[in-house]
């Protein structure tokens, strides 16, 4: 596993909004019940607005072992993050980790 599955330090930062038609009963396969409606045509994952932010599908602790229950039916914003980018540098400052250098 990459850290990028195991540390969920920007599950634990980000704002995660995403497209309706991405949720189940848009059509798409991220869990309803996870998901709040913003607009008409816009959805928040559940717990992202709070402060701190904190994904609704993250399990464990953050940087330690935690993994994310929808992986594979995650929204576009998540599977278009990319490991050791700057936005994930940022969240693992943020959250006491060292950096990826990858």
């Amino acid at each position: 596993m990459t850290a990028c599955t195991t540390c969920g330090a920007c599950c634990a930062s980000f704002r995660v909004d995403f497209s309706a038609f991405e949720t189940e009963g848009g059509g798409g396969s991220v869990p309803a019940g996870l998901a709040d409606n913003i607009t008409e045509h816009t959805c928040r994952m559940r717990g992202t607005d709070h402060s701190p932010p904190r994904c609704a599908a993250l399990y464990g602790k953050t940087g330690e072992q935690a993994i994310c229950g929808i992986y594979e039916w995650r929204p576009s914003p998540c599977r278009e993050f990319e490991e050791g980018s700057p936005a994930c540098e940022h969240a693992r400052r943020k959250h006491g980790l060292a950096a990826l250098n990858l």
